[in-house]
């Protein structure tokens, strides 16, 4: 198997393990839902799948409730108005010998995207502003020594600053309400490590390359744009991609001290509160899922940007 298939499979096949692991601890050691619930039982809020036997209307047994669970199965000859569930939430239905297999929306899965939509907007917002600011700001300290001695403790300050006690203020400026309180908590996040990788990439420039462009007689600005800015990129992207995943972090966290009953973190409080954690459980998978699609789509913006670069010339 070459090297890139096994950095694509090896990841597949250490999640798949460790979800069938997780089934199996819980159910062997019976592990109650509140403290760890099962992955089909988290699955199951976001997809079901729902076989249907071929048993006459006269012979069925007593149809059980599709309630959460991931995998469902039904005796044939179902009611009306089971069968109009079915065709309700139906993503897809395809024949299984004697028997229908209908893949369905599990019953939580529209909550939880309409919460995932406002918040990823608040991720996204906040990350927008934050890399404003940090590459801006990165800009004026490669430029001005000064600033960048005034402006380095600051940064390093507000990176310092606990989340959970930042929130609670930010709250307290914009509103409970407001995505934009949320998106400062973001901004905040995500300033400094933006920052500093643009400062790394603007100031380790190759001393060669900086006398080269001296001796062409190139000004401050042309130094900037032709070799500053192009040898900065790649230290740009890996401050990206860090703040893809502090981006979910912050918006989330803000959301626990208060917001909108759409938003992601009020709809897992909310359901932990009601201890419904298989569904809260959900919630966090979309979440992650969230931040690894943020985190491939500035991977692919990278190559994109950089096909010059060595990483990936190979």
């Amino acid at each position: 198997m070459s090297e890139r298939r096994q950095r694509i499979w090896a990841p597949i096949l250490i999640l798949v393990a460790l979800v069938i692991l997780w089934e199996g601890l819980v159910t062997a050691f019976n592990i109650q839902q509140f403290l760890l619930p099962k992955p089909t039982a988290i699955v199951g809020n976001l997809v079901q799948v729902v076989v249907v036997g071929s048993a006459t209307s006269g012979d069925a047994e007593e149809e059980a409730s599709l309630g959460n669970r991931f995998l469902v199965v039904l005796p044939g000859g179902l009611s009306p108005e089971r069968q109009a569930v079915l065709e309700a939430s139906r993503w897809l239905s395809f024949p299984l010998g004697s028997r229908d297999v209908f893949v369905l929306r599990g019953s939580n899965f529209m909550p939880i995207l309409a919460a995932s939509w406002f918040t990823l907007k608040e991720a996204l917002g906040g990350m927008a502003m934050g890399t404003v600011a940090g590459i801006a700001v990165a800009l004026a300290t490669t430029r001005w020594a000064a600033s960048r001695e005034a402006l380095l403790p600051f940064a390093i300050a507000a990176n310092s600053m606990p989340i959970i006690a930042f929130a609670p203020i930010m709250n307290n400026w914009f509103g409970i309400d407001n995505p934009f309180s949320k998106m400062a908590i973001v901004t905040i996040m995500i300033f400094f490590p933006i920052m500093i990788n643009t400062v790394r990439g603007l100031t380790s420039v190759d001393s060669r390359s900086l006398e080269l462009m001296h001796s062409y007689a190139a000004s401050d600005s042309e130094i900037l744009m032709k070799l500053r800015i192009p040898n900065a990129l790649p230290s740009l992207f890996s401050g990206l991609k860090v703040a893809g995943a502090l981006a979910m972090i912050g918006a989330i966290v803000g959301e626990y001290f208060g917001g909108p009953r759409i938003a992601l973190g009020v709809f897992i409080t909310q359901e932990a509160a009601l201890f419904r954690f298989a569904t809260a459980w959900a919630a966090i998978l979309v979440a992650c899922l969230l931040g690894i699609a943020i985190y491939l789509v500035i991977l692919l913006a990278e190559r994109l940007a950089l096909p010059w670069h060595q990483t990936f010339r190979a």
